[in-house]
């Protein structure tokens, strides 16, 4: 396609009544309770945090998490994730991207309350890693991430980090 062509075809999508009637709540349900705010946790063993940051974009049609891993001494690590309602394949997907040139595209789906993001590949460097999680929210103001990392055919622990509401997520 030429470059031309993609002012009109952005134009024929705003005019489109499909693209205007798009609906966000539904299918991004089971992130709703991320959104607006910021999550912390610490990882085991240690005094490095993550914190996640949730926030509607684009009038609800996407869920954004704009994450900082602090490690005292050391620069700060950051990546983001955009979660995409994919009508035509009925999922939740997301890209991820870090600040070390990192990424990982996935699923998610909920599975009685917990957010199962099964098996993905995390590429960075030329290199990959295989790994899942699951987020188990525990009460209004807190959830449990558990990762595992595939290391042959098997599954390894990876870490378990309690987060914790923070604050308010920041506006852009």
């Amino acid at each position: 396609m030429k470059a031309r062509a993609l002012p009109a075809l952005s134009l024929g999508l705003l005019l489109c009544p499909a693209a205007q009637s798009l609906e966000a709540a539904p299918p991004y349900a089971p992130l709703a309770f991320l959104a607006g705010s910021c999550w912390k946790g610490t990882f085991p063993k240690s005094t490095v945090t993550d914190e996640h940051c949730f926030s509607w974009i684009y009038g609800g049609r996407f869920l954004r998490d704009r994450h900082v891993v602090h490690r005292e001494g050391k620069p700060d690590d950051r990546g983001e994730s955009v979660y995409v309602w994919d009508a035509v394949r009925h999922e939740l997907r997301y890209l991820y991207i870090e600040s070390a040139g990192g990424f990982a595209e996935g699923t998610v789906t909920a599975e009685d309350g917990v957010l199962v993001f099964p098996a993905t590949r995390y590429t960075e460097g030329g290199e990959d890693q295989t790994y899942r999680s699951r987020w188990r929210r525990q009460g209004p103001d807190a959830y449990e991430v558990v990762t595992e990392f595939k290391a042959g055919e098997a599954w390894q622990p990876g870490l378990t980090v309690r987060m914790v509401r923070s604050r308010e997520a920041p506006g852009d």
